[in-house]
């Protein structure tokens, strides 16, 4: 199935690279691989190129893009090719099953989000942002455009934790500040890496945003850096150890 029928980005023509940019950071992980509790066996949905995927557990992975399933590591087992809506699999077929930063990008996200409660017979673990908290990074003043459009693709957090069990808790997740999944949060300390395409090109948020605004909001972002006016109102970031942002994980207990 084409990636632009599995979701609202298109990485088959977009997401080269994109391993390159979006690496395991093993802090993350850790909050990650903790909330899958016991289990050994796990299904990992919009899998990838096979971030946060535990090497300690017998894991499959699901992941429509043939661009993304390219750029799995060797040490990794190839991903299948299915969506979060139409898993193959028979109810409670697994210990437990994750989605990592994928859930906006879903086609029918309820529905997603009920086939991972229904393959799992134990903990079903969502790593998401929370759309009301996006502002909180100092790159809404330089493209508000991408935020609305942030907050237009991210599901509400309650909306995930009604549907991936009976029980759920939502917990705050720390960005260090050398993380090295390069999400937008995780250069809240390292503004020049917005200033490389590479960068924004690994950002599926850049792929909703208008190319006058991003070329506005890198231009004034530029022009401060030089000037000097960001220090000035941000430069305390840049030793700050951890940034606490919208980055969240749901675990939800059958």
């Amino acid at each position: 199935m084409p990636a632009t029928l599995a979701g609202d980005f298109d990485y088959d023509r977009h997401g080269h690279g994109y391993a390159v940019q979006r690496r395991t950071d093993p802090r993350i992980a850790a909050h990650v691989h903790a909330a899958l509790g016991q289990a050994r066996t796990v299904i990992n949905v919009g899998a990838g190129a096979g971030s946060y995927e535990p090497d300690d557990r017998h894991v499959v992975a699901v992941e429509p893009s043939a661009a993304m399933r390219a750029q799995r590591p060797r040490h990794l087992a190839p991903a299948l090719d299915a969506t979060a809506e139409h898993l193959p699999f028979d109810d409670d077929a697994f210990d437990a099953a994750m989605a990592t930063v994928t859930v906006h990008q879903w086609s029918d996200t309820e529905r997603g989000l009920r086939e991972l409660r229904r393959v799992s017979r134990g903990p079903v673990v969502i790593l998401t942002f929370d759309g009301d908290a996006l502002d909180l990074l100092w790159l809404a003043e330089y493209a508000p455009e991408l935020i609305t459009a942030e907050r237009r693709r991210y599901p509400p957090i309650d909306l995930i934790a009604s549907h991936v069990g009976s029980r759920a808790d939502v917990l705050p997740i720390a960005i260090p500040i050398d993380c090295v999944d390069g999400f937008t949060e995780a250069y809240y300390a390292r503004p020049e890496r917005f200033l490389d395409p590479q960068v924004r090109a690994s950002q599926s948020a850049w792929g909703f945003v208008d190319d006058a605004a991003e070329a506005r909001a890198v231009d004034t972002l530029r022009r401060d850096l030089d000037s000097g006016v960001w220090d000035d109102r941000f430069g305390h970031l840049r030793e700050q150890p951890e940034f606490l942002g919208s980055l969240r994980l749901i675990v939800g207990q059958p």
